[in-house]
């Protein structure tokens, strides 16, 4: 019967050094494939994350126009007239009338690219990368950027109107009851800040006689989160949020929207001030425009380089009811 033999740790350790030294003595390529084998490359890709574009989300889109239009029109008219009481033999009856008046916007497109070269290309299909689709993702975010910019600031040298630039829209001044006397909501008590939300949201009712009824608010990500995670006092399980929602009875849904922080006007040696809005969500009041929608045109190969362009049409923000939309700067 044969006895199994067993090492001790040094010759153990003496062996270990051994194969260490057998292994520097690898050229470089062994030595490369021999680590090579300990990698392990995981199969999911863990891609930089953006903030979400929410323009579509919170302006209801039209595709209503043709994209070989160059402006888009639409009418607005208005009733005049009042009766009065009349005799029998009245001649003078006051004249009853409709009276029009016509808008308009301008279409303009809205372009980028992505290109490859051949061998790219041929490395992406041996290492079994999806390269054409995280490109053409790519340039589908560069111009959606641009969209929701455009969607919510305008743009000035097109004449291009947004959400946040559209003329005769109701400004409501927030009060300043806040500790020394301002207005930002960080420094506002819980009653404070639930009288400038009701107050703009009111403000769209008032104005408008009752035409109008707000259902959507948005705030800036911080005042959100603000509300959404302070309680309503001391003795309440509601935070400031779920108190307005259960107590308004205009607003059905507040969102965030990362571009009304600063989207106000300048304060006094405090820079832009962040706003707040009330509208009616809806596109009877307000629509973006987006006659066609982003398209890959067909791919253009120059020497070894492929480029594929990549367009959309876009009118802006039509706004029109703006009584039926209010905003509050300083929050």
């Amino acid at each position: 019967m044969k006895t199994r033999s067993f090492k001790s740790q040094s010759q153990v350790r003496m062996d270990s050094a051994r194969l260490i030294q057998r292994g520097l003595r690898c050229d470089s390529n062994e030595s490369m494939f021999m680590l090579r084998q300990l990698d392990y490359i995981k199969q999911q890709t863990y891609d930089i994350k953006y903030p979400e574009l929410k323009a579509r989300k919170l302006i209801p889109v039209s595709s209503e126009a043709d994209p070989g239009a160059e402006n888009i029109f639409y009418r607005q008219y208005d009733q005049s007239g009042i009766a009065k009481i009349i005799s029998n033999y009245a001649d003078d009856l006051p004249d009853a009338d409709v009276a029009g008046r016509e808008f308009s916007a301008a279409v303009k497109t809205l372009g980028a690219s992505y290109k490859y070269s051949i061998q790219e290309m041929r490395a992406a299909i041996y290492g079994n990368v999806p390269l054409e689709q995280r490109k053409a993702n790519a340039a589908r975010r560069a111009v959606a950027q641009k969209e929701t910019r455009i969607a919510f600031f305008g743009d000035t040298l097109t004449g291009l109107i947004g959400l946040f630039t559209a003329p005769n829209v109701t400004s409501v001044t927030i009060p300043a009851t806040g500790s020394g006397t301002t207005t930002q909501w960080v420094n506002k008590t819980p009653d404070q800040i639930l009288f400038d939300m009701n107050l703009v949201a009111n403000t769209v009712v008032s104005v408008s006689l009752g035409i109008e009824n707000p259902d959507t608010m948005l705030l800036p990500l911080a005042q959100y989160n603000y509300v959404a995670s302070t309680a309503r006092s001391d003795y309440s399980d509601k935070t400031i949020l779920n108190y307005f929602l259960e107590n308004n009875p205009y607003i059905k849904q507040v969102e965030w929207v990362n571009e009304l922080k600063g989207a106000g006007a300048t304060g006094s040696g405090a820079g832009p001030y962040d706003r707040m809005y009330a509208y009616r969500r809806s596109p009877e009041v307000l629509t973006l425009e987006i006659p066609s929608d982003f398209e890959q045109l067909e791919l253009e190969k120059r020497n070894l380089v492929y480029k594929v362009p990549c367009i959309e049409r876009l009118g802006g923000v039509l706004v029109y009811y703006p009584l039926a939309i209010a905003f509050g700067d300083g929050i």
